[in-house]
Formats: C-alpha cells, structure tokens, sequence
C-alpha cells in the first residue's frame, strides 16, 4: 500500500470542502454591491437614481447567485452517486472548487464592463471549465469504477447529456454578446431558470 491509495478517499471531508468553498464564493458576490455614497445623496430622487446604477451589477450578482447553486446541486449530484473517491476524483473536484472560487472575481469583471463582449466570453469561459471539470468527474468515475451500483443508480448519461446540452446553450447564449450584452446575459439567465426548473419538475 502506498500514499496514493490511501489518501483522497473521503467523500464526506470532499464534499465539506466543496460546501465551505461554495458558500464563500456565494458570499464574496455581495461584496461588488456598494451602497451609494451618503455625501452625494440629498432626495429621494439621486437615491433612486443612484440604485438604478446598480442595476447591472445585480443583475450579474443575481446570475452568478444562481449559477453557483446549478453547479452546486450538480455536483452534490455527484458526490451522491458515487460509492468511493479516490485521489485522481479528488484533484478533478479540487480543480472544480478552483473555478467556483474563480466566479466572484468573473463576476466583478462583467458588471464593471457589462456592455463589453469579451467581459462575457471571460465569464462564459468560467462556465466552461465548470462543466468541463463536472464532465470529467463523471468520466473518470465510471471508468476507475467508483460509481454506486445496482438498478436504482442512475446512467452516467444523465450527468453527461445535461452537462453537454446545458454548455451548448451556454456558448450560443455568450455568442449572443457581440450583438447585445444585455440580450446575451439574459439568455443565461433564462437557461439557469429551465435548468432549475427542469430539477424540479423531475423531482416532483
């Protein structure tokens, strides 16, 4: 026995980690709302006006708040699946937890250029190595044999037809940015509220 079988075995410990490190994330979002400055506010109106300045950065907010809590459940999805982790699925997880910890920072960088382009492509490139690190999970899960077995376990297809589908409609929806931003994070919000609901229209 050596320390390579030994060590990233818990899945417990993997998914505390993951746990602290998403509700971090989720909370550092908050931090790019500012409240106006009192000294340049007199009436209600400059307070109205100056809220409705921070419409693009709550918007973004909003968007990476649910964008968290897909990538979250997908991959407590995961972890639910699997019957042991191994170091190799603990590093993919790890590499996942990078790009979750990545996502108030992408976040910050599109509500402060909302009307650029590549300030969604960064963004959307934040989803992708979401969904690139979820898919190889899956993947890697299968084929080391550390998925739960038995009727009631779920195809690895399901994870991976969703993860593939949702990446497609996420790419066109940034594509969409070079003609309107506002029209392209949008879309992504539209996307995050059918995947949400597909959820939970199959759980009911």
């Amino acid at each position: 026995m050596n320390y390579d079988t030994i060590s990233g075995r818990s899945l417990e410990r993997l998914s505390a980690l993951s746990d602290g490190v998403f509700s971090i994330a989720m909370t550092l979002l908050v931090l790019d709302l500012k409240v106006p400055a009192a000294e340049a506010l007199h009436t209600n109106r400059d307070l109205l006006h100056a809220l409705g300045s921070l419409a693009p950065r709550l918007l973004t907010y909003g968007m990476s708040f649910l964008t968290l809590g897909i990538f979250w459940l997908g991959q407590q999805a995961q972890l639910g699946q699997f019957r042991e982790s191994d170091r190799r699925l603990t590093w993919i997880h790890i590499a996942f937890l990078l790009m979750v910890a990545v996502m108030p920072f992408s976040t910050a960088l599109l509500s402060e250029f909302i009307v650029l382009p590549l300030a969604v492509m960064c963004y959307w490139l934040n989803l992708l190595l979401l969904g690139c690190a979820l898919f190889a999970s899956i993947r890697y899960a299968a084929a080391a044999g550390l998925l739960e077995q038995g009727a009631d376990a779920p195809p690895v297809s399901i994870h991976e037809r969703r993860i593939l589908i949702f990446q497609g409609l996420y790419l066109l929806a940034a594509l969409v940015s070079w003609a309107n931003t506002y029209v392209s994070i949008l879309a992504l919000i539209l996307l995050q509220l059918v995947s949400i609901f597909m959820a939970t229209g199959k759980r009911a």
